[in-house]
């Protein structure tokens, strides 16, 4: 991962990943324990594939990275639904914070598709860097 510029979606997702934690330790100390471990593993996958994408071999592999960040964040707003409607859970803040990085994924993987099909269909002009020169903000914008 370059270090020269600092990433968005990189932090999102550790900040994201934190408030997961608590979240769980909160669900733990009113003893939902299944619950807990499950909001945990998925909600820090998220962060975790978007880590791992970051040093992808390929275009291909950074895009199926995020797409799998992106399923998980689809469940574990699931998740976070749940314990908001149930009268026996807590309810939790997270999910403004998982909207925001929901969008985020959903506008790189879009971005990333498009520079995919450039690719495949020949027009090198619009993919003028390499894979591992791409940084966050090529992709929000």
């Amino acid at each position: 991962m370059r270090n020269d510029k600092k990433n968005i979606v990189v932090e999102l997702s550790i900040q994201f990943s934190l408030g997961i934690i608590s979240f769980s330790e909160i669900l733990r100390n009113q003893r939902h324990f299944d619950l807990a471990s499950q909001v945990f593993r998925i909600g820090t996958s998220i962060g975790a594939n978007i880590h791992e994408a970051q040093n992808a071999e390929s275009l291909v592999n950074f895009t199926h990275k995020f797409k799998i960040a992106a399923k998980e964040a689809n469940e574990v707003n699931y998740w976070l639904e749940l314990c908001e409607r149930s009268k026996h859970l807590p309810s939790s803040d997270l999910k403004q914070e998982l909207k925001n990085l929901i969008q985020l994924i959903s506008k790189i993987i879009s971005t990333s598709k498009k520079k995919l099909f450039a690719i495949k269909s020949g027009d090198n002009n619009s993919v003028k860097e390499e894979f591992s020169n791409y940084q966050i903000d090529t992709f929000s914008n």
